[in-house]
């Protein structure tokens, strides 16, 4: 049996999420190192009680959102070390690369924390691009459609039947208009994430990545960017370095553990989108959702 790790990004965050793990160890803790990082109470917002008039305030902001995820998804990975567990394979989509790497020990939680800070206040600054998902469609259409419209790109591949646009909203729309597809649903986003209008965000996060130490991953990592296995601290930091501004490749991620023999996917965090993509794209593979600590048995 092989398992893998796979870690949840930005819109599976949800009110609430915090409460079923504050019983873990450490976990008031976390949270009180994010909020004094960030300058605001992020269990409050975590919660929907944020209120504060000079900050934001809203879980849906990307700049809660991403520190959010990460002290929530990161706790249940500390309490799966606590009880001896450990996969064979670890992937995140988008901000889930982040605590991949954390729990493939490549980094310490508050290193963790200040890289999703700094990501999180960056890409929030990049707006004026816009995102649209497309569902069931026909993929050479669709890459014909975006390779000849300037402005656009595959965001996040997310499977043979759902990818992300992101852009310019002229260029987004107009592939959307454009392709024949089931549906295709405009995401409440302030900004082209993965998509070269990061670029000056994602320029100002590697200038920033220089000054942060990397340590060999114990476990292997697929990163968004290369879904192929890698230990090595470099390579790793350079695949995120590029990661703000190319496409999330999770097709290929779910091909790459199908490939290495994954039969159980376990996603740590809110929700269950993952697990869904899973279950259509690898055969025969088993999921199972942790995201509190009723879920680890406590």
């Amino acid at each position: 049996m092989s398992i893998a790790w796979v870690f949840p990004g930005q819109g599976s965050q949800k009110n609430g999420m915090a409460d079923p793990v504050l019983s873990l160890p450490g976990a008031e803790e976390r949270f009180e190192l994010a909020s004094k990082l960030l300058g605001r109470d992020l269990l409050s917002i975590c919660r929907g009680e944020g209120s504060a008039a000079s900050s934001p305030s809203d879980l849906n902001d990307t700049r809660n959102t991403q520190p959010a995820l990460f002290v929530v998804e990161s706790l249940v990975v500390d309490e799966l070390r606590r009880q001896g567990r450990e996969p064979d394979l670890v992937a995140g989509h988008s901000l889930g690369e982040l605590v991949a790497l954390y729990a493939a020990g490549v980094f310490d939680a508050a290193t963790g924390l200040e890289l999703m800070q700094r990501r999180s206040e960056l890409m929030a600054s990049a707006g004026g691009g816009a995102m649209t998902a497309v569902i069931g469609f026909d993929r050479s259409q669709l890459e014909t459609l975006v390779s000849s419209t300037e402005g656009v790109v595959i965001a996040n591949d997310n499977s043979d039947a759902q990818v992300v646009l992101s852009g310019s909203p002229e260029a987004v729309n107009a592939v959307s208009e454009a392709l024949t597809c089931k549906r295709a649903i405009p995401l409440a986003v302030s900004g082209a994430f993965h998509s070269p209008f990061m670029a000056k965000a994602a320029d100002a996060f590697s200038s920033h990545l220089d000054s942060v130490a990397f340590t060999d991953a114990r476990i292997p990592v697929l990163s968004n960017t290369d879904p192929t296995p890698s230990r090595d601290a470099e390579e790793l930091k350079q695949r995120l370095r590029r990661q703000m501004i190319t496409g999330v490749r999770w097709r290929e991620t779910m091909a790459e553990m199908a490939g290495s023999g994954v039969d159980t996917l376990v996603e740590i965090g809110p929700g269950n989108v993952l697990s869904g993509l899973a279950k259509r794209a690898m055969k025969g593979v088993t999921t199972s959702q942790l995201s509190s600590s009723g879920d680890l048995g406590l």
